[in-house]
């Protein structure tokens, strides 16, 4: 039975993504084709390797030990693709960034757009997420978060301009609400809540002659978006905690008024982090170099 490395490519791709439509994405093929490439490599082994319904797509006992036994050798073959295309006088590949999503709006979106101008032949993957997520163990390049949460043992290079935070509200709310005077008196306050997914609240930092001080809002509106604890704020639901790229413009328009603006020092820049290797992905080597000249 003669096989190579292409034939696994199918399979190696369903296995990681547990999806076929995901690994056409990733491999530029119809679902169908891909359902049709790992029928035929199970009859050629004549063994079941996933176990499929119309809902989910998992690895059976025989699938998952070849996935195991095949992805180091998968691994080393890509390091070693992207060693030789070192070599070319232009980068190439796809390049996987895992981002949160205010982060990719802001300061990410831009970047791409001018990168891949530069760099035709780089395909680039943005992933939003504003859960704090482990990019070794799910298969991305980079990630990009504030440094507060950036593992030690990542490599970490600013991107964008410093972040700040702003405490908002409408005059409207401000009208039956007259604003706190300080960051204790926001427990009298309604307040819309931004919660991680993991479930941990988002808890509100100020800095003043006491040094940090750490705010549980109260509310009745918890969000997992930012975007939608901002909605929420402009319809005069409650004080927001939002950084400043977000609400700017309302403030210049009158929409929203910023309160305990003394109390709020600039945070450091997001971090476009990636862990170290001997080895770095031709286009991930040419994304750092972008970023520090822009």
């Amino acid at each position: 039975m003669a096989l190579n490395f292409s034939d696994f490519a199918t399979f190696i791709a369903v296995a990681r993504h547990k999806s076929f439509r995901a690994a056409g994405d990733e491999l530029g093929l119809s679902p169908s084709a891909i359902s049709h490439g790992i029928k035929q490599l199970e009859q050629r082994l004549k063994i079941r390797l996933f176990n499929r319904t119309t809902r989910s797509v998992s690895l059976t006992e025989a699938g998952a030990n070849l996935y195991e036994r095949l992805r180091p050798a998968c691994d080393e073959i890509h390091t070693i693709l992207d060693e030789v295309n070192s070599f070319r006088d232009t980068p190439m590949g796809t390049l996987k960034i895992n981002s949160s999503r205010l982060a990719a709006r802001t300061v990410l979106m831009p970047l791409v757009a001018g990168f891949i101008r530069r760099y035709p032949d780089i395909k680039v993957e943005v992933t939003t997420d504003d859960r704090l997520v482990d990019i070794v163990k799910q298969e991305y390049d980079a990630g990009i978060r504030l440094i507060t949460t950036v593992e030690k043992d990542m490599i970490a290079v600013p991107i964008g301009p410093k972040a700040k935070i702003c405490v908002v509200a409408t005059p409207e709310y401000l009208a039956s609400y007259p604003a706190p005077a300080h960051p204790r008196e926001l427990v009298n306050h309604c307040s819309v809540i931004f919660r991680y997914p993991s479930g941990r609240p988002y808890y509100w930092e100020f800095y003043g002659p006491e040094g940090k001080l750490e705010v549980t809002p109260c509310g009745n509106i918890v969000v997992d978006d930012l975007d939608s604890e901002l909605e929420a704020v402009l319809c005069g639901a409650g004080i927001g905690y939002l950084y400043q790229q977000q609400v700017e413009e309302h403030l210049a328009s009158g929409r929203l008024v910023s309160m305990l603006e003394e109390w709020l020092p600039d945070l450091p820049p997001f971090q476009f982090y990636y862990p170290g290797r001997q080895y770095m992905p031709s286009a991930l080597r040419a994304f750092v170099d972008y970023i520090k000249g822009a």
